[in-house]
């Protein structure tokens, strides 16, 4: 295990700081929080109306605090780490140690701005598919029915969750290396 040092120099904190990870964690958050929104209104029917006989009002509160649940862990955890790359805190995460001393090569970064733009075109493609499918399996796991089991809904909304990650995780590798690469001037 490496020890937490405190003593470390201006040029190190720089090469570290900010940490790779909070324009990835805002980006899904932000899906998070569309996907219950589009969501809601199909899980309170749902099980409000047909499966469990649920008030409506508990099951909008209890996705209302999942919204908050998740956003205070994702906030904690950012805040760790800008932190622990700032040397004031530990943060024992292997990715964090290592990879948020790097600033990206011009062959690591051309493959980032690929990947944000083919990610994000295939996101963009596929995102209302994605969302259509995802909400009508709701109903379909709470009674059931496999008979209504969409295979090309659920491709695309595969293809479109695995593109956006690609996308926000490249995102987010360019913009903190890009200040990576200025603070480092």
């Amino acid at each position: 295990m490496q020890t937490f040092d405190a003593a470390r120099t201006e040029a190190a904190i720089h090469r570290e700081f900010p940490a790779y990870g909070p324009i990835e964690a805002i980006l899904g958050y932000v899906l998070f929080y569309v996907l219950v929104d589009r969501a809601t209104p199909v899980v309170v029917e749902t099980f409000s109306e047909t499966v469990l006989d649920l008030s409506s009002s508990f099951l909008e509160f209890g996705l209302a605090m999942a919204l908050w649940f998740v956003l205070a862990v994702t906030a904690v955890d950012q805040v760790r780490r800008q932190l622990a790359a700032l040397g004031l805190v530990s943060y024992d995460e292997y990715q964090l140690r290592v990879w948020s001393r790097v600033t990206p090569s011009s062959l690591r970064t051309t493959g980032y701005l690929v990947a944000v733009v083919v990610g994000g075109g295939v996101a963009v493609l596929t995102f209302q598919r994605a969302i259509e499918t995802l909400v009508s399996l709701i109903p379909l796991f709470a009674t059931v029915d496999p008979a209504r089991f969409d295979i090309i809904g659920l491709l695309a909304m595969v293809a479109f969750f695995v593109a956006y990650g690609i996308a926000t995780h490249s995102l987010d590798r360019l913009v903190i290396g890009a200040i990576h690469a200025l603070s480092a001037d």
